[in-house]
């Protein structure tokens, strides 16, 4: 198994305009053989101290995948080309951890 945290951190004040298009390409994704989980995450509400705030314009895409050959086609799929054309300009930052199981 595969595990993919994306931390994406939008221009100032672009995160939710992201999050539609990002939330309009799921079903896509969830359909691609081997995803087992896609989605998005935002920082949790009243969690205090024990929390570092990723803050109001980011947020992470949790991912898990079946192997590394189904994140490889998932990165070359025509539909996340289109969600990488219409999101690139509202874009800052963005970090990809790509991870696997500790045994």
């Amino acid at each position: 198994m595969i595990h993919v945290l994306a931390m994406i951190t939008a221009k100032p004040g672009m995160r939710e305009q992201i999050l539609e298009h990002f939330r309009a390409n799921m079903p896509a994704v969830h359909a691609e053989q081997g995803c087992i989980e896609y989605g998005p995450a935002i920082d949790a509400e009243g969690m205090g101290k024990i929390q570092t705030p990723l803050g109001g314009d980011t947020f992470v895409v949790i991912e898990k995948w079946e192997s590394l050959e189904a994140l490889k086609a998932h990165g070359a799929a025509p539909h996340m080309a289109a969600y990488a054309a219409k999101t690139r300009e509202m874009i800052a930052s963005r970090v990809i951890h790509v991870l696997t199981p500790a045994a």
